[in-house]
């Protein structure tokens, strides 16, 4: 049904631009990793998916809900760098092709774990502050999307003030930077690739986290989330955190309001039409660099 009210329209960017913080926080992830690594991780979306499913059973042991998520975020973190050691480290020196067959390959792997531990069956966790919604310049607004905005919001001031203002963080953006001239001024390379992995599964962590209240949770919620997320990554162009951050919020925004006033089906390829368009135009500023030096 067409929209007329500007309320409407302002509560379908709000829900967009929440899900879209989602969105940026799983590029950020990706992006952390690659531009220490050079790793594309397509295995991202799968630590939403642990987070969430780590909050859902420490919520069944009936530890309080903070505690729980604090628990399934140092969880997935652990997973994280478990994931680096095992998998990726070993094969560092490998070519780029290689590196991202063995993340399919995990990627793989933990969705099959998980299926073998939680099956089939979806899952919910309750909302972080139960009460009716929140009326904001006359739309409605459910509260756990104002938490994941909010949360959104802290991470990335968070992450700014980390590789600001500490000297890990420094060490992180200088191997990102120059991996070589690092080396060279004492800066250890592998455990930089290990906090990168680190860091990005607990980014990843929290966006599954803050998600679950307003889904299901399952085992295989991670793949289109983790595509979406690489997408939002490509925005960027892998490297640009800022325009990942407004590439995130558009693409929610463009799905909220595509589902609303097209269909619910076209929300999902929204990201991959978006991501053509991306590549597209990427394709031919290339060709207009190689014609002019010609």
């Amino acid at each position: 049904m067409p929209l007329y009210e500007a309320k409407d329209y302002f509560q379908l960017f709000v829900s967009g631009a929440s899900s879209g913080c989602i969105y940026v926080l799983i590029a950020l992830g990706l992006i952390a990793i690659y531009n220490v690594t050079g790793v594309v991780n397509l295995a991202q979306g799968e630590f939403v998916m642990l987070g969430a499913m780590f909050a859902v059973l420490f919520r069944g042991f009936h530890l309080p809900l903070g505690t729980s998520l604090l628990a399934a975020v140092l969880s997935v973190m652990l997973v994280g760098a478990f994931v680096q050691r095992v998998t990726i480290h070993p094969a560092r020196h490998a070519p780029p092709v290689t590196l991202i067959i063995i993340t399919i390959g995990t990627a793989i792997t933990i969705r099959g774990l998980a299926l073998l531990f939680w099956g089939t069956t979806p899952y919910s966790l309750p909302e972080f502050s139960p009460g009716p919604p929140v009326q904001v310049a006359g739309a409605v607004l459910s509260r756990q999307r104002l938490w994941i905005m909010g949360t959104a919001m802290l991470v990335l001031l968070l992450l700014y003030l980390f590789f600001e203002f500490t000297l890990l963080g420094r060490a992180v953006r200088a191997c990102a930077l120059n991996r070589v001239s690092a080396e060279l001024m004492g800066v250890d390379s592998s455990l930089m690739a290990l906090l990168a992995y680190v860091l990005s599964a607990g980014m990843s962590a929290v966006a599954g986290v803050v998600m679950a209240p307003l889904t299901l949770v399952s085992y295989d919620m991670g793949l289109v989330l983790g595509l979406k997320g690489f997408v939002v990554a490509i925005m960027g162009e892998m490297e640009n955190a800022p325009a990942a951050v407004v590439g995130g919020i558009l693409l929610g925004v463009l799905e909220s309001f595509a589902s609303a006033m097209i269909s619910s089906g076209f929300k999902d390829a929204i990201a991959f039409f978006v991501l053509f368009v991306v590549l597209l135009l990427r394709t031919v500023r290339f060709r207009d660099l190689l014609g002019r030096r010609t």
